[in-house]
């Protein structure tokens, strides 16, 4: 077994901005499942990992952004199970100058210290990365390998987050995740019963991902996508958000990701602030983690001159 399961504790939130309101909030800290391969990459990983090993390969393909969760995950999970990994990289810019890119990103820095091989692709050659061709490329130079998704997103993946609900789990009424790829929610509302609510909140614009999660959700339709939260777009963010990130975290202690995690957390709040919610319901949020990020974002606001996450 590589990652066992674990089940996460569950904290009560008490939050000024909605402490007058007949709604009870719980948070499931899938963040703190393992110190690297944090929340639901820890689940997405989990079957794929055993599936690799099933096929004997030795060496993890995977794909992401130069800030990726996904991208250090699994650069932690092949250190610590010994499995090569290559990254394939958005953004051929970023190989003119690795040494110094690595001294200012610290996921990319995370993942080399971990052992991880970079290959950096332009980014239309990025959008083409699920081709047969693409793929054939990487087998020619790299050799037999085992290939995770963008996101870590597959039938394994789904598996996984299928454990991330427990039995102690059934007494909420409503279960919140956020959306990337549609993988964890989609693991998520798999293990639901009848009388519960899923309300994914997207961090991407635009509807699509209703689509993808269709693609694994098969026989419920106890569902729904908020794209109301997502501030502009994938890893965009507002002074507002940042400031309720701050907030949130100094009255309850628990840190949020502002890709993720953190604007899920605003719109949960924001509907509970709104009554959208009927007094009385539980609502359990799952923190899938992506904390590593913070650092690189905190880079960014600060050369914007803006207010960092603390």
């Amino acid at each position: 077994m590589y990652l066992e399961n674990k089940n996460s504790s569950i904290q009560q939130i008490h939050f000024s901005e909605i402490s007058d309101k007949e709604v009870s909030l719980f948070i499931k800290r899938e963040d703190e499942l393992h110190p690297f391969i944090s929340g639901n990459k820890y689940r997405k990983l989990k079957y794929n990992l055993i599936e690799a090993s099933n096929q004997n390969k030795k060496t993890l393909v995977t794909f992401g952004g130069a800030y990726s969760n996904h991208i250090a995950a699994t650069a932690a999970a092949g250190f610590q199970f010994r499995f090569n990994t290559i990254g394939i990289i958005r953004g051929d810019e970023l190989a003119a100058n690795l040494e110094k890119v690595l001294q200012n990103n610290a996921t990319l820095k995370f993942a080399s210290e971990h052992n991880m091989q970079f290959e950096f692709v332009s980014r239309s050659e990025y959008r083409n990365k699920t081709s047969i061709e693409f793929i054939n490329n990487l087998s020619d130079k790299f050799g037999d390998f085992y290939l995770v998704p963008e996101g870590g997103t597959n039938q394994f993946a789904i598996k996984g987050c299928e454990e991330i609900l427990t039995k102690e789990d059934e007494k909420y009424d409503v279960i919140c995740a956020s959306v990337g790829t549609g993988g964890t929610i989609s693991g998520i509302i798999n293990a639901t019963k009848k009388h519960q609510k899923v309300i994914g909140f997207s961090a991407l614009k635009g509807d699509f991902l209703k689509a993808e999660i269709k693609k694994y959700v098969l026989k419920k339709d106890n569902w729904s996508l908020n794209t109301n939260y997502h501030f502009g777009g994938y890893a965009k963010v507002s002074e507002e958000l940042i400031t309720f990130i701050n907030i949130f975290k100094q009255e309850t202690g628990i840190p949020l990701d502002p890709v993720y995690t953190g604007k899920m957390l605003f719109g949960i709040v924001d509907l509970i602030k709104n009554d959208y919610f009927e007094k009385g319901t539980k609502i359990l949020a799952i923190h899938t983690g992506g904390l590593q990020g913070i650092e690189g974002m905190n880079v960014y606001l600060k050369n914007k001159k803006l207010a960092q996450i603390v």
